[in-house]
């Protein structure tokens, strides 16, 4: 298996490249050249193992030159006592056909954990192989959720730096504390003032300047990626979607017409990697593209137009305020037939006018596959008290945003098949939205509203969050989005 660019596909590296460099020098995403098939024997042996021997099973067929040693080391490092009862991504069922696959028992109470966990292992076994010693250094812009799993993921790795970017008025609370707090000799945070689309459009930048590069070359670094456009973030949250179809057949649920799977989706990645599986052989029936009032993957499921000109909403659901989602690009190349031309002129008309618009026989791909609706704020709410009553289950805004997209899905449709709904964060990172749903008890401090929430619904509150109380602020830079680049460059004393 070779990695080729989605704006070039003459373009091929190894596995190891891909991860390293997280990016094309073309701007392109890396894909694999082809998808492993996973057979019936494959899923019987797939059921029978722990989830790390699941990822090891899994990755092998991806990490074309990472021996099977290396793998093991990865994985072992990513996963083992790192997840509540060693458990990464247990599945809950709460009602006939529902099944709610649980993404947030790691570290930070956040599904990018199952990714971020094991990347900081398979970036400093990669850059070994090709990048001969530099120091690597990890550029991210975030939402709320992938900035603190990535420096939690990455503090105090040899050979590297990491740097966060993100929105200052644009994530929650907790969020906030979470990475203004992290600790580790080789993490840098800063906010910027703007929108996540602001802070990874100017890291896309920073990554992607010749002037910037050579400059970090001369000081014998270079740049990776911890967002999800890095093949090293993807590959990882595959897993999880297959993990999760072996739990139904232990469950012997009826999967005679196959499942759908509901993700709520923000850069796209997280429902890719649902599609990915998809293409490997788990048999997904429709996968269900749920938004917040940032609703352009809606639309665009819909019309065929991607049009980001719109106005921007800061919800209660942060990690989906984005209006423009990157993996899509990786679904586009997908959907027209490896056409990397194609790709590169909706990508410039993307840039130069904020919108595309697709081909009908690539918008009728589109449809076959995907659903998508959306919810604002106050549908949320009413989700979360509903979840909350009829099935004594707490989801936070994110997660609501999913089940109830998938209940629009199921009116309009009537597809009653089993469904798999990605939780994609702990309610207690969303404290004060979560119990603003299920009662009129309030409180002006954090820490107090997460006891409220813990007394009110009866759970138990997560240890990395309970932790933070007393957590140290170390963190407290604002910039704008056009000093970002100092920023960068103060971090690293360059």
């Amino acid at each position: 298996m070779e990695y080729i660019s989605t704006r070039d596909k003459s373009v091929k590296v190894s596995a190891a490249t891909a991860i390293a460099n997280g990016i094309s020098n073309d701007g392109g995403l890396f894909v694999p050249d082809d998808f492993p098939k996973l057979n019936e024997k494959d899923f019987e042996i797939l059921c029978n193992l722990s989830y790390i021997d699941k990822a090891e099973y899994i990755l092998k067929l991806f990490l074309n030159d990472f021996t099977i040693d290396e793998i093991k080391y990865c994985v072992n490092g990513a996963y083992s006592g790192s997840f509540d009862d060693d458990k990464p991504a247990p599945l809950k069922a709460i009602g006939d056909n529902i099944n709610i696959l649980e993404l947030w028992h790691g570290p930070t109470c956040a599904f990018k954990d199952l990714a971020l966990q094991l990347l900081p292992f398979l970036l400093t076994t990669s850059a070994k192989k090709v990048s001969s010693g530099k120091k690597t250094v990890i550029l991210v812009a975030t939402s709320g959720d992938t900035g603190k799993a990535a420096l939690e993921g990455f503090k105090d790795v040899k050979d590297t730096e990491i740097i966060v970017f993100y929105p200052s008025e644009g994530v929650s609370p907790m969020q906030k504390l979470q990475m203004d707090s992290q600790k580790g000799e080789n993490v840098h945070v800063c906010a910027i003032k703007g929108n996540f689309d602001d802070a990874q459009s100017a890291v896309k930048k920073i990554f992607t300047d010749n002037a910037v590069k050579e400059k970090l070359k001369n000081n014998n670094m270079e740049f990776s990626s911890a967002n999800s456009i890095n093949w090293g973030r993807l590959a990882p949250q595959i897993i999880y979607y297959i993990s999760a179809y072996c739990d139904l057949l232990k469950e012997k649920a009826d999967l005679s017409k196959g499942f759908n799977v509901t993700v709520p989706t923000g850069n796209f990645g997280n429902i890719l990697a649902a599609f990915y599986a998809k293409k490997m052989g788990v048999p997904i029936n429709k996968l269900i593209c749920a938004s917040n009032s940032n609703n352009v993957l809606t639309d665009f499921i819909k019309t065929g137009i991607y049009d980001r000109n719109r106005k921007f909403y800061t919800t209660i659901s942060p990690s989906m305020d984005i209006l423009i989602s990157s993996n899509l690009e990786r679904m586009l190349f997908y959907l027209c037939g490896n056409d990397d031309n194609y790709v590169v002129s909706l990508q410039k008309q993307l840039s130069e006018n904020g919108r595309f618009e697709i081909k009908s026989e690539v918008k009728e791909r589109l449809q076959e596959l995907f659903y998508g609706g959306f919810c604002d704020d106050t549908e949320t709410l009413n989700t979360i008290k509903d979840t909350f009553d009829n099935y004594n289950y707490l989801c936070d805004t994110h997660t609501a945003v999913a089940v109830n997209v998938y209940g629009k899905y199921l009116k309009e449709t009537g597809d009653n098949r089993p469904v798999v709904i990605a939780s994609t964060a702990s309610p207690y990172k969303f404290a004060k939205s979560v119990l603003s749903a299920v009662s009129d008890k309030t409180s002006d401090s954090e820490f107090e509203t997460v006891r409220l929430l813990s007394t009110v619904t009866d759970t138990v509150i997560p240890k990395p969050i309970a932790e933070l109380e007393n957590a140290k602020v170390r963190f407290n830079t604002v910039v704008n989005k056009e000093d970002m680049y100092k920023a960068v460059f103060d971090s690293l004393g360059i």
